[in-house]
């Protein structure tokens, strides 16, 4: 088996002369030693350079999708590279403004926003909130009728588009809870609706159609349905929200960013949509900036079956292959370039037979006890979607830049577990 393909690492990773793994100039073992495992490693210029591409490839706004992942230095860097951000709650919110992030360079989404959240996002002074449901307006009135706050929306619409994606992540087609159907009428209706209502000011539409999407094709046809209903309402503004995909292991292709806005930019052509098209990208730009750090801590070997290899994480820090059945590759960072002839199958730490980090990883034969193991393209949806799960602590964070890492989100102690106890 070939070394990790270079590909799946971040911009600025490099192996030295020992052999050893390299992020921004900071000696990726020597980041375990200090910082402790598990620990993510984001190189900070791929993040930034994937933020100018974003920008440079569309006219309309881009907002950056926080769930992939948010603390406050990404909202502040975020902030800096010139791009919104999208928030889908109260708390996404709390944390974009308290990292200084304008109200009017936000965006809400959510499918059950509550009334605290409308109000706190109308007193933020929100550029765009997405409204996602009738009920969603019916509040939209009462906080109207209570305060005489009269936000800009866009209305998200399910344009019936398979993007051909795992079913969890899914959002384009009829039977989703996202969104105004556009194949049952609810759509037309909600325009309807909106335009007459004094709560709101209806700026436009949005459609978004899933996650780790790879055809392009999806995307353009989600313009030519939206477009469509666009056109009879004189409506300005489309945003096509995120999902475009990215390679997590050897042997798969993902379209560029450049690529994407140009397959959206061909689509609007032939639908003869003339207005900028706003986007919100998350995972497209911070995935593949990151690898996780883990110790292994126990190998087993059950002759002719396979050998597992235990680290000091789990599904506690990515839950994606346990939800997604998402493949990762492995390597060993003392041994980068080195070819990967072992197969393991990487487990985490938790009391759960499930619990699995990647199900066919390859590393050298000379694994052991004690090494430190990588698994790449980890900077979306991992510490994000991370828990608690047998009380293991949330990792550490770091931001590689020019030979330095800095904390950015410090490693939970045992206290902070008791921290909401009463």
């Amino acid at each position: 088996m070939s070394p990790l393909p270079p590909h799946l690492l971040p911009d600025n990773a490099a192996v030295d002369q020992r052999g050893r793994l390299l992020i921004a100039g900071c000696d990726t073992l020597a980041l375990a030693q200090e910082f402790g495992t598990p620990l993510f490693v984001y190189d900070e210029l791929h993040i930034r350079e994937r933020c100018r591409q974003a920008r440079a490839a569309f006219e309309g706004s881009v907002a950056y999708a926080s769930k992939a992942f948010l603390c406050l230095a990404m909202a502040r860097l975020v902030r800096e590279e010139g791009l919104d951000l999208d928030v889908s709650t109260g708390g996404e919110l709390y944390v974009a403004r308290a990292a200084g992030v304008p109200g009017c360079r936000l965006v809400m989404h959510g499918n059950n926003k509550s009334d605290a959240e409308l109000a706190a996002a109308a007193e933020a002074g929100v550029g765009r909130i997405v409204v996602d449901s009738f009920d969603e307006l019916d509040r939209l009135d009462a906080l109207h009728a209570a305060t005489g706050a009269r936000p800009r929306v866009l209305l998200r619409i399910t344009p019936g588009v398979e993007a051909h994606t795992h079913e969890y992540v899914t959002t384009g087609v009829d039977d989703t809870k996202f969104g105004f159907t556009a194949s049952t009428g609810m759509a037309d209706a909600a325009i309807r609706r909106a335009e007459r209502a004094d709560s709101v000011e209806l700026a436009g539409l949005h459609a978004h159609i899933g996650s780790q999407v790879f055809e392009l094709r999806s995307f353009q046809q989600a313009v030519e349905v939206i477009a469509g209903f666009a056109r009879p309402y004189g409506l300005p503004e489309l945003s096509l929200g995120g999902g475009l995909g990215v390679a997590y292991v050897e042997g798969e292709l993902a379209p560029t960013i450049a690529e994407w806005a140009a397959a959206i930019a061909e689509a609007c052509e032939s639908a003869g949509f003339a207005a900028p098209v706003s986007v919100e990208p998350g995972r497209a730009l911070v995935a593949a900036a990151a690898v996780t750090l883990y110790e292994v801590g126990t190998i087993k070997e059950l002759a002719g079956i396979r050998t597992y290899v235990s680290v000091d994480g789990g599904m506690s820090d990515n839950p994606r292959p346990v939800l997604y059945s998402s493949g990762y590759e492995t390597f060993l960072p003392r041994a980068a370039d080195r070819n990967r002839a072992k197969s393991v199958r990487v487990v985490g730490k938790h009391c759960e037979s499930g619990d699995l980090l990647v199900r066919d990883g390859r590393v050298p034969d000379d694994i052991a006890v004690g090494d430190i193991l990588g698994t790449p393209v980890t900077g979306a949806y991992g510490h994000s979607m991370g828990s608690n799960y047998n009380k293991v602590l949330r990792p550490a964070v770091v931001f590689a830049r020019d030979g330095d890492a800095r904390l950015v989100v410090r490693r939970e102690s045992c206290e902070d577990l008791l921290r909401n106890d009463v």
